[in-house]
């Protein structure tokens, strides 16, 4: 797979990604994870993070330990996900660290925080991952964005966020778009009912569209500058060989797309 956006890595055995544009932020601890590197089998083969879609609780929570480990968490965050724009914001209190891999028991699409050693993860199939770094206020966020999330305008609900709870400034941030259902392969036959008017700009077929570009525009409408926010232009349907795609497998795993601040010292 070839992207000039992503920077392959391996740790501990276990295959992943990061974003060349967050790589020189010594304080960022991130990871595109792949289906590789696992415990689960069948059609969640083998690093499946999601309870939801019929795998073994055991095998996720193995997975989701491996991921954690790999980036050295001290603690994994996962919300329950639900199509929306809901932004759960995690602030730094300086409390007792909890179980290592935290079901908060919340739902959002997106999550931010400015906690060190809490890394939040997304779970993904198609869907993008959006990460935004604030590398003055060292604040990070992961963002859940399907067409629903687009839609909903999700992305710019966590710049939001970020600026509400934890004083950033927009054009601050660095926004990346991870693997994802590429122009190539998002259909929508139902688009003039599903999308506002203002997504037909996007469509690039008879019912194709480049959500790619829709996530960055609104990411660039909420004020990010456009030459901060990158694309990893890998289409998951097209790499279902590398990433669980809903669109092409129907029952599947869910990827993660992992960020946090790490501890002084740490960098991965």
């Amino acid at each position: 797979m070839e992207s000039l956006a992503l920077v392959p890595t391996t740790q501990a055995g276990l295959p992943y990604y990061r974003f060349a544009a967050l790589c020189g932020f010594p304080e960022v601890t991130h990871g595109i994870f792949t289906r590789w590197g696992g415990v689960s089998g069948g059609c969640y083969g083998t690093l499946n993070v999601s309870a939801r879609v019929g795998d073994e609780p055991s095998n996720v929570f193995r997975n989701r330990r491996r991921i954690a480990a790999t980036l050295g968490a001290e603690r994994l965050a996962f919300v329950d996900q639900v199509h929306g724009d809901r932004v759960l914001a995690l602030r730094f209190s300086g409390e007792k660290q909890g179980p290592r891999i935290w079901e908060t028991g919340q739902q959002a699409d997106a999550v931010v925080t400015d906690r060190p050693g809490l890394l939040c993860a997304v779970q993904v199939a198609d869907c993008q991952s959006v990460f935004l770094h604030d590398p003055h206020r060292k604040v990070v966020a992961a963002v859940h964005c399907g067409w629903r999330g687009n839609v909903l305008n999700v992305g710019a609900r966590a710049v939001e966020a970020m600026c509400l709870e934890f004083s950033c400034r927009p054009r601050d941030l660095t926004a990346c778009i991870g693997p994802s259902l590429g122009p190539c392969c998002a259909q929508f036959v139902n688009f003039r009912t599903e999308f506002p008017k203002g997504f037909r700009k996007y469509r690039v077929g008879p019912d194709r569209f480049d959500l790619w570009s829709l996530t960055r525009d609104q990411l660039c409408q909420a004020g990010l500058q456009e030459g901060r926010v990158h694309i990893a232009r890998v289409c998951s349907r097209c790499r279902s060989d590398i990433f669980y795609s809903y669109r092409k497998e129907g029952v599947t795993g869910r990827c993660a797309a992992v960020i946090g601040i790490g501890r002084p010292g740490e960098r991965r």
